[in-house]
């Protein structure tokens, strides 16, 4: 398959969470503060305004979706147009939170942020960066179900949902975990040490191997369980963000690109792509 991308749209925000959902491309917006959907023809759909900054998306069977909402550490769910809070992780947790995965059951792991710190913005005061996963049962409740992980990032479950999958920004791998038939999580595991590389989001394939957006090597990189690189989209110029499987076969990779350093989005410039090219294994259940 093609190992270069296509532009789709361009002149967007800084977009995080791309989710294909029910023949649409999902994604949310940082600028904006939008969930928006996209269909086949380039339409756009919003779904939900989020003041809080959304970022990580999942869907519900009752046709439901939850988002997190950054700053404010809140998960909401959204239905026909309506908003309420799920879940205030605000109490549990000071750092901001980041992506989710929700699992068939209605279950959702939250990564987070570090707790902030008040110094000159230079990295050389920054705090423990090491953080939890949060699981979030059906009822609201969260509960810490791993710990200590290097800025935990994109989430994601093998088919069947037996292991899940996180990218560790800032350990530069992706950790494995067991998931038991209640959600919780054992047997921590190395899945893939990436080198340089720093995975921000993340999507499984049907094989089991792990698509991921490295921010600071501009690549869009998939790699197997043990660390093989199997293949590297670049994207010169751009740093790459996030990706999600979709189309009508499952096979086209959509990929999250922005055109400008990582300060520059801070001060709301530059804009952000979806772009997308086609792979040989398709999505789970695709």
């Amino acid at each position: 398959m093609s190992s270069e991308l296509t532009e789709v749209v361009g002149g967007l925000g800084f977009l995080e969470a791309p989710r294909w959902h029910e023949g649409e491309l999902w994604f949310s917006d940082f600028h904006s503060r939008t969930v928006t959907s996209m269909n086949s023809k380039g339409d756009f759909q919003r779904r939900a305004y989020i003041a809080g900054q959304p970022s990580g998306l999942g869907f519900n069977t009752d046709g439901s979706f939850l988002v997190v909402s950054t700053h404010d550490r809140h998960l909401y769910r959204c239905l026909g147009g309506a908003k309420e809070l799920f879940a205030d992780l605000s109490t549990v947790h000071r750092g901001g939170l980041n992506d989710m995965f929700v699992d068939s059951n209605g279950r959702a792991y939250v990564s987070a942020f570090p707790e902030p710190v008040i110094g000159p913005d230079d990295g050389s005061h920054m705090a423990d960066p090491t953080v939890p996963l949060f699981l979030i049962q059906p009822d609201g409740r969260a509960d810490i179900v791993a710990e200590g992980l290097q800025i935990p990032n994109g989430i994601g479950l093998t088919a069947g949902g037996s292991t899940l999958v996180v990218a560790e920004t800032l350990g530069n791998r992706l950790t494995a975990f067991t998931v038991a038939g209640d959600g919780t999580l054992s047997d921590r595991r190395l899945f893939a040490d990436v080198g340089e590389r720093a995975p921000d989001g993340i999507c499984l394939d049907a094989n089991g191997g792990v698509w991921f957006g490295s921010f600071s090597t501009s690549e869009f990189v998939l790699v197997e369980d043990g660390g093989r690189i199997a293949q590297v989209i670049e994207t010169p110029g751009k740093l790459a963000v996030a990706c999600a499987l979709g189309g009508e076969d499952g096979r086209t990779l959509y990929c999250i690109t922005v055109d400008k350093a990582t300060f520059d989005f801070y001060q709301g410039h530059g804009t952000g792509s979806i772009e997308m090219c086609h792979v040989d294994i398709p999505a789970i259940g695709a």
